[in-house]
């Protein structure tokens, strides 16, 4: 009989905790060297973009390639029009950042439908939420930076960041649903995963 991983739920909420947490730190990176023309802005956007696919390496262990790509694409495709955006912004190009915000929330929608289709635990309705929610407080964030109201700045991010987490909690607890209580994730998939939380420890049954 193929063996199977019986692991501690926490395990997945804390790898899309971290993967969440990651996206909304290196985003505000982004917009700080952005804001303030700081040298280190072509390798913060280059480790921010790596972000979809840390989330591809995990979600493919329940999904496969193809739908974990699918999401690779949605994500970055998020991340590089918040770029654009955070831009426009920044030279007060009012008439494209109307068009890339319009984008944007496409693209919100995209994700949230997405999502909603490979995991019945995922209400797109709630990911909806959460993601235009994300949205409206990042670019707030941003015009913030921008002002160099950092007071406020910082503030904002303080809901960012309880979002961030929120988001992962989400994600975490539909895989948990999904695959965890029927213990269909394979023992190769357990073990990669387990390397991508940095844990040691785990309990196989047969």
């Amino acid at each position: 009989m193929r063996k199977s991983c019986f692991y501690n739920h926490q395990e997945i909420i804390n790898i899309m905790r971290k993967l969440w947490s990651q996206h909304v730190y290196w985003t505000r990176f982004f917009i700080i060297s952005t804001a303030e023309k700081l040298q280190d802005l072509k390798y913060v956007t280059n480790r921010l973009l790596e972000n979809p696919g840390d989330f591809a390496e995990v979600l493919k262990l329940f999904y496969g390639e193809k739908k974990a790509d699918e999401f690779k694409k949605l994500l970055t495709e998020h991340l590089q029009i918040a770029g654009d955006l955070v831009n426009a912004d920044k030279n007060m190009n009012t008439s494209k950042a109307d068009d890339l915000r319009k984008k944007w929330y496409a693209n919100a929608d995209n994700i949230a439908e997405f999502l909603a289709v490979i995991n019945p635990y995922w209400c797109e309705q709630k990911w909806r939420d959460m993601m235009y929610s994300h949205l409206s407080m990042t670019e707030k964030e941003a015009g913030l930076r921008l002002k160099k109201e950092y007071p406020k700045d910082i503030e904002i991010f303080e809901s960012i960041e309880k979002e961030a987490l929120k988001m992962g909690d989400y994600m975490a607890c539909g895989i948990v649903k999904q695959f965890c209580h029927n213990k269909s994730l394979s023992r190769s998939a357990a073990l990669k995963l387990l390397v991508l939380l940095d844990y040691k420890s785990c309990m196989w049954y047969t």
